[in-house]
């Protein structure tokens, strides 16, 4: 049984990826209905929320049926990120996600993210502040390094795990890497099997398949992955990778009335909780990803991204089915 401090995750979790103008909670609703195990808020400025800012409050919703459910906090410096954590804490989630490991410009070149892997005694004492300032188990995720030449994530585990982390997620790549290439799981493997190792070692990177999900967990050890790019459009994976690594069979993949469904559930979430304007015009950048591979989409694309009607769009969506369900 894996845990994160007192939660109970069952054998092998598997985590959906906090990822910015994704995870947010419709997405997150879909992906729990389809078996994700732990989910993670996007990633939220600790100096955002300390200002008040809109935008950073609003990603604090969090919702009874996400349990258990991680708020994910970044930011640059000590004191900001410690009245961050108490922040985010009185909105009551199961874990407080540090990020070290976003590799974007505009937050790494602030030394926040996996900018902070060039001062890894920073992010040390950064952590151990944050494990103080909230009574909720902290866990972080981060990268391998910066850069091919400073891959310490052997020493900055058993450092974090000193400090009071309860679970470590590690990307398979430098922040150099950016998303480029692929994902090295060695290390990830090598920490996992460290005698001096005790809290659940997550990995990230690339797991984009029920088989490779089972390879990397009998390759490598780990306690559970951590899935990002792969779920977008595609909330089913976590739930193909369950029955997979139990049966070692593959689940027939979603029909065309299946991913409509979801598709809408997920665009009536989105209603719900942004209203109607934004929540019709930030549905947009995911039809593509629920219709990839379907020839002829295009059109009916072009058709969803035009309209502000919500009607309209639910009737698309049921054309979708009449004109390429498999008959």
């Amino acid at each position: 049984m894996v845990k994160i401090g007192n939660i109970e995750l069952g054998n092998f979790p598997l985590l959906l990826a906090p990822m910015e103008d994704v995870s947010d909670p419709p997405f997150r609703a879909v992906c729990k209905e389809h078996g994700a195990d732990v989910m993670y808020t996007e990633f939220i400025s600790s100096e955002g929320l300390i200002r008040d800012a809109v935008k950073s409050k609003q990603k604090l919703d969090i919702f009874e049926y996400e349990r258990p459910i991680g708020i994910q906090i970044f930011g640059s410096h000590i004191e900001s990120m410690k009245q961050a954590t108490e922040i985010a804490s009185t909105a009551n989630p199961d874990i407080i996600d540090i990020n070290y490991g976003c590799p974007v410009k505009k937050v790494a070149c602030k030394g926040a993210g996996a900018g902070i892997l060039q001062d890894i005694p920073k992010m040390v004492a950064m952590t151990a502040e944050i494990v103080k300032s909230t009574h909720l188990p902290v866990t972080v995720k981060t990268r391998l390094g910066w850069d091919e030449n400073t891959k310490y994530i052997e020493e900055v585990a058993e450092r974090l795990q000193d400090v009071g982390i309860k679970a470590l997620s590690i990307h398979g790549r430098t922040r150099k890497q950016m998303y480029k290439g692929e994902a090295d799981w060695t290390l990830i493997g090598k920490i996992k099997n460290n005698p001096r190792i005790h809290i659940p070692i997550f990995g990230n990177g690339d797991i984009d398949s029920p088989e490779k999900a089972k390879l990397y967990k009998d390759t490598y050890g780990v306690d559970g992955v951590m899935i990002g790019r792969a779920t977008i459009g595609n909330p089913w994976i976590f739930n193909e990778i369950k029955h997979y690594i139990s049966t070692g069979k593959k689940i027939n993949p979603p029909t065309i009335a299946q991913r409509v469904d979801v598709c809408k559930r997920h665009f009536m979430f989105g209603i719900q909780w942004k209203g109607d304007v934004l929540g019709i015009v930030e549905m947009r950048r995911h039809y593509s990803n629920y219709f990839k591979g379907i020839s002829h989409f295009k059109d009916y694309r072009t058709r969803l991204v035009s309209t502000m009607d919500q009607d309209e769009i639910i009737s698309i969506l049921d054309e979708v089915i009449d004109n390429f369900a498999e008959h």
